[in-house]
């Protein structure tokens, strides 16, 4: 049984962080959408169906993987933005070929003998008009807005921990020096360093430290939390409950219940909470960001569909950034701020509201960072990690740039 992971009309949803990724690579938790489904059924080969915008620059990263591409045979078809569990699964593999799950207008998966062609996201729909939509009283939950994903994450922790993690080989093995607190609630990959004076505390939920992570002296710890393959905690960070942080960042300051994604940079002292950055951020020293209002009321955030700012349900939402996005020291980032795709921003004024893409200056002065500006600068910052910009990336900017533009 062939298994594909769709992603659906939702997209601007999340923007701006779905403008350069699948809605399925978005992270909660330990995972990305996509890698919790695959794993619920057991499958390490699957097929992604995504946006036409992302299709080329998914094929040069993921070779490997089928992207807009369907094999023959029967095939699951599950929507990436479904918030999985065991007795869905079961639900599925029990349903008989020729029928579907959908919702409200919303397709949750289906069962069909496939044929080998190549689609997209905007045209998968259509190809389960003539399926039996069944009935069924278990009720489907999907991910809506990058807040729920802030709101969620301490919960997905954990249960990746106990699914995933527990009973993986653990090598807690750690110098003289380091205090732990509950520690069978710890797992520790391979190659880790944990420098003397590190506090790691799970008294409150799991702790995951990644392959080659370095914890450097007196850095604090509490979980639930997740640290991914090759990041740096740095000398005396205070990492509270609710973050997951991906492969190859460095971290520093204060961080609580907040979400970044790989290649991402806060090494210095400054407040990160309740928030969900993108790849190759930048935030200066002293950078600091409000997840609260004054008034304790509900946080407004700027939602892309609309074009205006919609009530986010919860009394605490940060700062949402997008990809190679920069802020200079002493920032001061607004409650429920949006900022967009290659942005740099400095000075004094208080960032609030909405950010567009490629936006270039102090708040109240922004002007447009031209775009091969920013490539360079984006191709600078990729080399110091050994990697650079294809043209395909380039292309795909120049589109983000112009969707900005209108």
């Amino acid at each position: 049984m062939n298994l594909v992971i769709f992603d659906d009309n939702k997209r601007e949803n999340f923007y701006p962080l779905t403008l350069t990724r699948s809605t399925g690579d978005l992270r909660v938790g330990v995972l990305k959408l996509r890698q919790r489904i695959a794993t619920f059924f057991e499958k390490e080969k699957y097929s992604m169906i995504i946006h036409s915008d992302l299709c080329k620059l998914y094929k040069e990263r993921f070779d490997k993987k089928q992207i807009n591409e369907i094999e023959s045979g029967e095939t699951i078809f599950v929507n990436s933005r479904l918030k999985i569990n065991d007795k869905f699964v079961e639900l599925i593999k029990e349903m008989d070929l020729g029928n579907k799950i959908e919702i409200c207008g919303v397709l949750v998966c289906a069962k069909i003998n496939a044929s080998k062609m190549e689609i997209s996201s905007e045209d998968l729909i259509s190809n389960f008009l003539d399926c039996k939509n069944i009935h069924t009283e278990m009720e489907f939950h999907f991910w809506e807005y990058t807040w729920d994903f802030i709101k969620e994450n301490s919960k997905y922790i954990n249960e990746d921990f106990h699914n995933f993690f527990y009973d993986k080989d653990n090598y807690f093995d750690l110098e003289t020096g380091v205090t732990v607190l509950h520690p069978y609630n710890i797992w520790i990959g391979e190659g880790v360093k944990i420098k003397p004076g590190v506090v790691i505390d799970a008294s409150e939920g799991p702790v995951i430290i990644d392959e080659e992570v370095k914890i450097m002296a007196n850095a604090v710890i509490i979980g639930p939390c997740y640290i991914g393959k090759k990041s740096i905690i740095k000398v005396g960070a205070k990492i509270y409950e609710g973050t997951s942080i991906g492969p190859v960042c460095k971290v520093g300051g204060e961080v609580e219940d907040t979400i970044i994604h790989g290649y991402s940079n806060k090494q210095h002292d400054g407040f990160l909470g309740h928030s969900y950055l993108g790849e190759w951020v930048n935030l200066g020293a002293d950078t600091n960001n409000s997840d609260l209002k004054n008034n304790y009321k509900n946080v407004s955030v700027y939602f892309y569909p609309k074009n205006e700012k919609i009530d986010s349900g919860s009394l605490f939402v940060g700062t949402i950034i997008g990809d190679h996005s920069k802020t200079g020291i002493n920032c001061s980032i607004n409650t429920g701020t949006i900022i967009g795709i290659g942005c740099n921003l400095w000075g004094s004024s208080l960032i609030k509201d909405y950010i567009p893409s490629f936006s270039w200056g102090e708040t109240g002065k922004i002007s447009e960072y031209k775009i091969n500006k920013f490539l360079e600068t984006a191709d600078h910052v990729k080399a110091r990690r050994k990697k650079s910009i294809s043209s395909i990336e380039k292309e795909l900017y120049k589109k983000i740039r112009d969707f900005e533009l209108v």
